[in-house]
């Protein structure tokens, strides 16, 4: 989480420059609290930005869904095919690869909003359907 890397390198910052132990337990644990702060406040906002009527809003999670879910699709279900059928009809073609790389990195993150998604389901926060 970027949150313990920012307290790791503060804390290293004051290990340096705060010499008096008790002022860097009372800064360190303002800065922890500050941090979760300002993560709870994003985690209302992208509450809010699901919640928003507009697909142009609340619809970019579901676009780079969609657009994973094709480029899946097309990688381990169309090409294939499409390979096996130049391989029997037009054995000099070669189709193009996708960059899997790229995908997969995206397939992870979507993978881990689905994780959050079921942690809001578990809590009682998720919403049921898209027209609230």
């Amino acid at each position: 989480m970027i949150a313990d890397s920012v307290i790791g390198v503060a804390g290293k910052i004051l290990d340096k420059f705060v010499e008096d132990k008790d002022l860097k337990t009372k800064i360190n644990g303002e800065l922890r609290k500050q941090t979760l702060a300002l993560a709870q406040e994003q985690a209302k906002a992208n509450t809010e930005q699901a919640k928003h009527p507009s697909i142009f809003v609340s619809g970019a999670r579901p676009a780079i869904m969609w657009v994973a879910c094709l480029g899946l699709f097309t990688n381990f279900f169309i090409l294939p095919l499409a390979e096996w059928a130049c391989a029997i009809w037009a054995p000099g073609i070669t189709l193009p690869d996708l960059q899997t790389e790229e995908l997969m990195s995206l397939v992870i993150a979507l993978l881990g909003l689905g994780g959050m998604r079921s942690f809001e389901k578990s809590r009682g926060v998720a919403r049921d359907n898209l027209k609230k």
